[in-house]
């Protein structure tokens, strides 16, 4: 199909180049013209004709000379059945789509056939029918008429649009029965009808304000179809109308009183014209010429009279006055309303304040009778309407005092200020006369007050509390700290220091404007655990005033210490130990244990233990949490007499630290291991006869030394006793430090056994050696809070009593680890 297609596309654009030369240089003519007509809208696929036998065509070859039509747009109307030469539709035709109002409507196509090679042209007109209404662009449309227009004027309307040509195009208008219009249409060339309406009687807006009238459009189809609009005639108003007053006279009686606004009444004027001739417009007309302007108001859109400044009843009782009602008309028409205004007497002289001195500033610690100002009050009016009592609002802290004929006043303060609850007055005085009814009237005084410093500074939080992490950076802020000072300007301003005193706050600094305090060194949670210090905030006043508070600092663990091996250890130092165990061992049996610490606390010190290599898998396995070697199975005689461990030690910190130990077990044979026993014993016991004189001085030695730590703990402990509650040391106390305990463990190298002894044991921990002949069991509870020295015994064969002190964390005691050589001697190879 794709070569097909490709080799038709070459051919039709060859014949489009070639056939002109065709036609000039052969003799005989290839090509013929026919011409069908057929309905738009008629079913796809109906039959125009039979092209072929129009042509000439032979029937029988049409599929051998590839019939088939070429058209020149885009989309293919038509289609020719290249079996039997019948040209049909292919898609919907839509004459007013295909040529719009082009008459006639004629599409062109080429039928091309091959061997020999013909073109024949075939027109195809394609017919209207009337399948399109009559439209008007909008279904309602309104026209404006003057109510003075003449009778015969012409106003156009839009026509309606038909998308059909010839009869089936509009052919008429038609209006629906009415008085006043009557229609008319004319010629306008493309456009066809054009329709008007005439006016045939006069117009009375007053009568009619619209005319609705219905417009309707037909074409010449049969059935003809029509379309309609709905056109609204509004008549537009001509002044012809004066205003009419509602009344011929308006009256009104006002108390001289009255306040400024006060409705009297409404004059009301009634147009029977529309829009700007009907609207109307009141104003003020005085009777009088040469008085003064009226003290009323008038609004000019509604009508209403108010009072627009004092009554005077004293300087006039009645007013005459005539209002001008006027229309907007272009030739403006107007009418007058008599109005009266009659004025009646009443007590209207309000009293007068008049403020002759005045104190605006007063300080806060001012004592209850500062005179702040000197009031002078009058009323013109006399009599009882002409006395008058002044008063301020009772829950203010000021006070009137009246003079003796009681027409001056002194304000006072009648209590001490605060400007921290109120830095400005604004007090209201009130005189009222004792007229019926009384008039009154007020002047409001505006006094501050002057700020005096009588505040501390307050923290915001007391005492703060902050959690730092060790190995914080030196010199970077840490946290800050924040006090207010409810004074103002100067008085509020507050600057931040360290209280001296603890020796922490020579590692610190603060900034005074900020309160940002930051550290000159680095924290480390194994020697300081939290310490606490007072900062003290102190304002700008005079004399200043300053308060403090306690910060309390916890330092918080990192996972800074990786762990450390205690056994195996060789004796060059490093991590690596050998164990001989028998070959009759069982599986269970527990072959030896490593021991190691993290001086971390929390999962950054919780060790756990796992094998990275191994000789053989299938022999050893290692406890993760314990650190216990223990065999998998019996051993045999089959298995390799050595087997090294490699044992990874690792913490449980974010960024885990981890060490390793290597563990060579050599399998002997029962027998062979007792005979070594007995050779060691025999080395120890000419060992010990060669060594006498070095045992009694290593004796009393040890002794010394351990009768000048005893002494040092003693003297340690009643230092601590007589330290005060808030002293700082390097080990704070802290709930839940679980503190430090001795504890030894044995090693080998060559015929001698060492033990080694040093703190940085858990609490609660209990070590049980491999052979569990000799177990050191630690108490389980905390030796630092209880301040006594511990003695560790070390039970069994072959071992020596010593004392180890307990480190108090309280004093920042440190014990280091000490190598102790105890003694000579054969024993087993199990290792303590």
């Amino acid at each position: 199909m794709a070569t097909c297609g490709t080799r038709g596309q070459w051919l039709e654009m060859w014949i489009s180049f070639c056939l002109p030369l065709l036609i000039v240089f052969h003799a005989e003519p290839i090509s013929a013209q026919v011409r069908y007509s057929i309905q738009e809208e008629v079913k796809v696929g109906s039959a125009v004709a039979n092209v072929a036998k129009d042509l000439g065509l032979d029937i029988g070859r049409l599929l051998e000379r590839n019939l088939r039509v070429v058209s020149g747009t885009k989309q293919d109307q038509f289609k020719v059945n290249p079996r039997d030469g019948v040209l049909s539709t292919q898609q919907r035709l839509d004459r007013e789509e295909l040529c719009g109002n082009t008459v006639p409507c004629v599409t062109n196509l080429k039928v091309v056939v091959e061997n020999p090679l013909e073109m024949h042209q075939v027109l195809v007109e394609v017919l209207d029918v009337n399948d399109n209404t009559p439209r008007f662009l909008d279904d309602n449309c309104t026209l404006e008429v003057l109510e003075s227009a003449v009778v015969g004027s012409k106003f156009q309307v839009e026509g309606a649009q038909d998308l059909d040509v010839g009869l089936n195009s509009i052919q008429s208008y038609r209006l629906n029965h009415n008085q006043f219009f009557h229609l008319e249409t004319e010629e306008f060339g493309e456009d066809g009808k054009v329709p008007f309406l005439v006016l045939q009687r006069p117009l009375d807006r007053e009568n009619i304000a619209q005319h609705h009238l219905i417009l309707t459009a037909a074409d010449g189809g049969k059935p003809p179809k029509t379309g309609t609009i709905n056109i609204t005639v509004i008549i537009s108003d001509i002044n012809d109308n004066p205003p009419v007053c509602g009344k011929l006279k308006y009256s009104i009686t006002v108390k001289e009183n009255a306040p400024v606004g006060t409705y009297l009444l409404t004059v009301n004027a009634s147009d029977s014209d529309d829009g700007l001739n009907g609207e109307i417009e009141y104003s003020l007309r005085s009777k009088l010429r040469g008085l003064p302007s009226v003290p009323f108001d008038l609004n000019k859109k509604t009508g209403e009279l108010r009072v627009k400044v004092g009554l005077d009843f004293e300087e006039r009782r009645v007013y005459e006055m005539k209002v001008l009602a006027a229309d907007k008309g272009a030739v403006s028409l107007s009418t007058q309303c008599n109005v009266v205004v009659h004025v009646e007497d009443v007590n209207d002289n309000k009293p007068e304040i008049d403020i002759t001195s005045l104190s605006s500033r007063i300080p806060e610690d001012a004592p209850p009778g500062t005179v702040v100002a000197l009031v002078g009050v009058n009323d013109l009016d006399s009599g009882v309407n002409g006395q008058v009592v002044c008063s301020v609002l009772d829950h203010l802290p000021f006070d009137l005092k009246s003079s003796p004929d009681g027409q001056s006043y002194s304000l006072v303060t009648k209590d001490y200020l605060d400007k921290e609850k109120m830095h400005v007055y604004d007090i209201t005085i009130t005189a009222k006369d004792l007229g019926t009814p009384p008039l009154s009237s007020s002047k409001v005084v505006h006094v501050d007050v002057l700020d005096v410093n009588d505040n501390r500074p307050l923290f915001t939080e007391s005492p703060y509390t902050f959690y730092v992490l060790e190995n914080n950076k030196a010199g970077d802020s840490l946290f800050s700290v924040t006090a207010t000072d409810s004074d103002g300007e100067e008085n509020a301003a507050v600057t931040f220091s360290l209280q001296k005193g603890p020796s922490v706050t020579s590692f610190l600094n603060i900034n005074e404007v900020t309160g940002a305090i930051s550290a000159l060194k680095s924290f480390d949670f194994e020697t300081l655990k939290s310490f606490q210090f007072q900062v003290v905030a102190t304002d700008a006043g005079s004399p200043p005033l300053s308060s403090n508070v306690t910060v309390k600092v916890f330092i918080l663990d990192q996972n800074d210490n990786a762990p450390v091996i205690l056994y195996p250890v060789s004796s060059n130092g490093s991590s690596e130990g050998v164990e001989e165990i028998p070959r009759n061992m069982k599986a269970g049996d527990l072959v030896t244990k490593v021991r190691a610490y993290d001086a971390d606390i929390g999962y950054n010190g919780w060790l756990l233990f796992s094998l990275q290599q191994v000789t053989d898998h299938s022999v050893f396995t290692l406890d993760r949490y314990t650190g216990q070697i223990r065999t998998l199975r019996s051993l045999t005689e089959t298995d390799e007499a050595e087997h090294q461990l490699l044992i990874l030690v690792k913490d449980n910190g974010n960024v885990s630290l981890s060490a390793t130990a290597t563990v060579t077990v050599k399998l002997v044979e029962h027998k062979e291991a007792f005979a070594a026993s007995d050779v060691k014993r025999a080395a120890a016991k000419v060992d010990k006869e060669e060594d006498d004189n070095v045992t009694f001085y290593l004796i009393i030695t040890l002794g010394s030394v351990s009768l000048l730590f005893v002494i040092s703990i003693i003297v340690l402990i009643a230092m601590q006793c007589s330290k005060s509650t808030e002293y700082t040391s390097k080990y704070l106390q802290d709930t839940n430090y679980d503190g430090t305990l001795c504890h030894s463990i044995q090693y080998r190298s060559g015929d001698k056994r060492y033990m080694l002894v040093g703190p940085r044991m858990s609490i609660g921990s209990t070590v049980v050696p491999g052979s569990h002949a000799n177990t050191l069991v630690l108490p389980d509870r905390r030796l630092a809070s209880s301040g006594e020295v511990r003695h560790c015994p070390l039970e069994g064969p072959n071992m020596i009593f010593h004392s180890c002190p307990s480190p108090c964390s309280s004093l920042g005691v440190s014990v280091g680890l000490e190598m102790i050589m105890l003694r000579r001697y054969a024993g087993p190879s199990h290792h303590h």
